[in-house]
């Protein structure tokens, strides 16, 4: 995506004259918005030299603290690297400032305008060009669950699911695709939809997900896979900015509840060739599609163990991993199946693709992506072959095999040449030490449990 010129900077402010702020975005490694705020007026100069920020941004832990293990601290100064603002993100953010504020996407770049490594979106542009060099285009919609929560926490600081703004009562069942809890909360949804519309966001659908408070909005498939992450990272900020101002909290987190389900993000993905034909779509109308199709499905199976320290990247990660609850925790796939890890969809057969349903929430859009399209990449360059799809309940026929192990799931990704090789070693040290850093913090932590169950017992 090219950079935004001052032209298209004059003419935004020009069609936006109550907008006197503006957010400059860029994601970190945890997916967490990170950038500075300027006045509009500051905003042609952005277009010209860009913004500085220390490349530490991409060495920060989830609570906002370099981790100087990654080597982009203090070992190199805390210098700066230059990031360039993304032409088509700047938009208005009209549930901030009452319509007085906008933000802009960034992504950072070296000295030379080289991709900066450790961006997550540059990570993303690394495999795509894998890709762009095969005359191959992965179209990508992505779909993300999250709950709203009360502000009030219950008398033993618990977090609890919000009261209906219409019946002023508070949900306590699943209702999974009940219309009767989307009108509760259509006030909400409808501001989500508007500002979306205002941000150019290509919401699809929205539904009751299957605990209470919890919910799914998806987005349209996109051609542009750079551009389906923006928009997911962008439609995460959305929903929690919406929803503060409903009096709710919005997260993503990967299991708020320990007995309920948790939040995912599924991944569609199919691949168009130069003419525009989906190399997944058998001629004949083979439900589990054409050898290009097997062959990717054989890449994320092979790649999945090593992947799952992107699919779940942080300590509350694992704990979504439970069975019952529709999570794979076996690398499984078959058609029309939602007990399989990869799913192939029913639908026309035009559209068939691969939908991935191991990764939480609270993913990092652009690295999952990156990281499952280096998988399918490398089983299309390999040929492989994946075992035969699943009938049935995959839970019943397959015990878990997939790390719970935040531990493992890093020695497994710090090790796997493929994914080392497509992501950029340099980054997975940079993301490895970051990972670990954090886990060290975890584990330093005493949980309420560990006093209720061993205190005067061991």
């Amino acid at each position: 995506m090219a950079s935004l010129t001052v032209a298209q900077a004059r003419t935004f402010l020009e069609c936006h004259p109550d907008v006197d702020s503006i957010d400059l975005l860029i994601s970190d490694l945890n997916g967490v918005m990170r950038g500075k705020r300027i006045p509009g007026t500051n905003l042609e100069k952005v277009c010209l030299n860009g913004v500085n920020l220390p490349a530490s941004v991409f060495a920060l832990d989830i609570n906002g603290n370099t981790i100087e293990a990654t080597g982009l601290g203090l070992a190199i100064g805390d210098s700066d690297r230059v990031c360039r603002p993304l032409q088509g993100s700047l938009m208005p953010s009209p549930w901030l400032r009452k319509g007085r504020q906008a933000q802009l996407l960034m992504t950072m770049v070296e000295a030379d305008e080289t991709p900066f490594f450790a961006d997550p979106r540059q990570v993303l542009q690394r495999v795509l060009n894998r890709f762009g060099a095969a005359g191959l285009t992965p179209v990508v919609a992505v779909e993300m669950e999250f709950y709203l929560v009360d502000r009030l926490r219950t008398a033993t600081g618990a977090i609890q699911p919000p009261c209906s703004p219409r019946s002023g009562e508070r949900a306590t069942q699943s209702q999974l695709y009940s219309i009767q809890e989307l009108d509760e909360y259509a006030d909400f949804l409808d501001d989500v939809q508007s500002a979306a519309r205002v941000q150019e966001l290509p919401l699809d659908t929205a539904l009751k997900e299957c605990a209470p408070g919890q919910f799914e909005i998806n987005l349209i498939h996109c051609d542009d896979a750079l551009l389906a992450c923006d928009s997911a990272v962008l439609l995460k900020r959305l929903i929690k900015g919406v929803a503060l101002n409903h009096g709710f909290e919005a997260t993503f987190m990967a299991k708020p509840y320990g007995l309920e389900a948790g939040n995912g993000t599924h991944v569609h993905i199919s691949l168009l060739d130069d003419a525009g034909n989906n190399v997944f779509s058998d001629a004949g109308g083979d439900s589990l599609g054409t050898p290009k199709l097997q062959h990717a499905i054989a890449g994320l199976l092979e790649l999945m163990p090593a992947s799952m320290a992107i699919c779940a990247p942080n300590l509350n990660s694992f704990r979504r991993f439970q069975p019952g609850l529709y999570v794979p925790m076996a690398p499984t796939w078959g058609y029309d199946n939602r007990s399989v890890a990869l799913r192939i969809p029913s639908g026309p057969n035009g559209a068939r693709r691969i939908e991935h349903r191991v990764a939480g929430a609270d993913a990092n859009p652009y690295l999952l992506l990156a990281t499952l399209l280096a998988g399918i990449d490398y089983g299309i360059r390999q040929r492989l072959a994946p075992p035969a799809p699943v009938t049935g309940n995959a839970y019943d026929q397959f015990p878990p095999s997939l790390t719970n192990s935040w531990l493992h799931a890093l020695e497994l990704l710090e090790t796997n040449a493929p994914l080392g090789e497509a992501l950029g070693h340099d980054f997975i040290k940079v993301f490895i030490a970051n990972r670990r850093a954090e886990r060290a913090q975890a584990m330093q932590a005493v949980s309420q449990l560990e006093y209720e169950w061993y205190l005067r017992h061991v």
